[in-house]
């Protein structure tokens, strides 16, 4: 297993880097868990999809079976973004046959304390939100081993 993310990347940064990390690696799975700040930062969803596309395909045809974990945005981004932006990842998924995670904060954005499983920011979870986020990881990558 190897991680290859970097904090705070974006689609394009990840589609950059994905080339040469699937030439060092030879991954079998890729999990791809990118967008989010793409949105942050105001970037147009149509390169988000884009750029997720490119880096499903890259990763396929390096042999490696894909898992895409969705995000979403706020709900200050307005109900009709926020549901686009998450239709997105299972566009993507499906598309390409990828495993999808629909969103990898299920069980923790949605609490009714929600803001007391985050950090100050209200976008990066708590240590105590782990398990969670690894259950809902997990529950599409054990049937891809």
């Amino acid at each position: 297993m190897s991680n290859a993310s970097i904090s705070g990347d974006t689609t394009a940064g990840g589609l950059t880097r994905l080339p040469t990390i699937l030439k060092q690696r030879h991954p079998k799975i890729v999990i791809i868990e990118l967008g989010g700040n793409d949105a942050l930062r105001g970037l147009p969803m149509s390169g988000t999809r884009k750029n997720l596309d490119a880096m499903v395909t890259l990763a396929a045809s390096a042999g490696a079976r894909v898992l895409i974990a969705g995000m979403m945005v706020p709900p200050n981004f307005g109900r009709k973004y926020q549901a686009e932006f998450g239709k997105m990842y299972a566009d993507v998924a499906a598309a390409h046959h990828a495993a999808l995670v629909p969103f990898l904060f299920a069980g923790i954005a949605d609490r009714p304390d929600a803001d007391s499983w985050f950090q100050a920011d209200q976008i990066h979870p708590l240590a105590k939100a782990h398990p969670i986020i690894l259950d809902n990881v997990w529950a599409q990558l054990k049937p891809m081993l």
